[in-house]
C-alpha cells in the first residue's frame, strides 16, 4: 500500500486557502427522478442550489466549483464556477475537479471540501464545524455520524450475524483534505473508492471523524425528496 507523509506541508504558507468542490455529474439512477436528481425541484428550487447556498454563506471559502458532465448547460445562466470535466465515477469527477481547481489558481497545500450535490440539507454551521476541526489536523477529516441502529450482516436474505456497532460511523460530506494530497490519493486508489476518506485510507492516512447531523443525509431514494423538502420548509425555506 502506498504511504503518504502526514506532514507533507510543513513548509506551506501559514494561511492556506479553503475551496469547495461539488461533484455534480451523476445521474441519480436510484432516485426514480427523470433526469439528474440534483436538478430536481425541492422546496421551490433545484436541489443543488440549496447545496450551493450553504457554501456561499461560508465567507472564509475562497471559492466553490461545481463539476458537471460535458455538455451540461444547467449553470450557464447562473453565477457559478463550473468545470465540465465530470467522469464516469465519483472518484474521476473529483480528481478531474481538483485538477481544474489547480489550473484556476488553487495550490496543492490549500484545503478542499468535497461535498455531494444531493446532500442539500447541509448548513453553513456544519461546514464551519468541519473546517474548525480540520484546520489544525495533519490529515483532514469528514462529517460523520455514530451508527445509531443495530447492524446486521446478511446471507441469502437472512441475518447471518449481528455486528458490533460501537466503533461504526456513517460517512457524510463535506470531506476536507489538502488538495494535493487528495488528488494524489485518488489517482493511487483508482475508481473503486466511493468517498475521499477511502482514498486517503488507501495511501495510509486516517481521516478525522467530526460528528455531523442526521439531517445531512444524501437524497437517494424517491421518498427522500419529500423528507428533504419537509426539513427545508421547517427551516423557513419558502416554496
Amino acid at each position: 500500500m502506498p504511504q503518504t507523509t502526514l506532514h507533507s506541508y510543513q513548509s506551506a504558507p501559514p494561511n492556506p486557502r479553503l475551496w469547495a468542490l461539488i461533484p455534480c455529474a451523476g445521474n441519480g439512477s436510484r432516485s426514480g427522478a427523470i433526469g439528474p436528481k440534483q436538478y430536481q425541484q425541492i422546496a421551490g428550487k433545484p436541489m443543488v442550489l440549496h447545496t450551493l447556498a450553504a457554501f456561499t454563506a461560508v465567507e472564509r471559502l475562497a471559492g466553490t466549483m461545481v463539476v458537471v458532465s460535458e455538455g451540461d448547460n444547467f449553470f450557464d445562466a447562473l453565477p457559478v464556477q463550473v468545470a465540465p470535466c465530470g467522469g464516469a465515477t465519483r472518484a474521476q469527477s473529483v480528481a478531474n475537479g481538483l485538477g481544474a481547481l489547480l489550473q484556476r489558481g488553487a495550490m496543492p497545500e490549500d484545503w478542499v471540501l468535497v461535498h455531494d450535490a444531493a446532500r442539500c440539507l447541509i448548513t453553513p454551521q456544519q461546514i464551519n464545524t468541519l473546517i474548525d476541526a480540520c484546520l489544525p489536523d495533519a490529515v483532514g477529516g469528514l462529517l460523520a455520524l455514530p451508527l445509531p441502529d443495530t447492524l446486521k450482516a446478511a446471507k441469502d436474505g437472512r441475518v447471518a450475524v449481528t455486528l458490533e456497532r460501537s466503533d461504526k460511523w456513517l460517512a457524510q460530506t463535506p470531506q476536507m483534505f489538502r488538495l494535493g494530497e487528495l488528488k494524489a490519493a485518488l489517482l493511487a486508489a483508482g475508481d473503486a473508492v466511493t468517498d475521499e476518506s477511502s482514498a486517503m485510507e488507501f495511501v495510509g492516512l486516517s481521516a478525522l471523524l467530526v460528528e455531523g447531523s442526521a439531517q445531512n443525509f444524501k437524497v437517494t431514494y424517491p421518498q427522500d425528496f419529500a423528507l428533504a423538502e419537509s426539513v427545508l420548509l421547517s427551516r423557513g425555506i419558502a416554496v
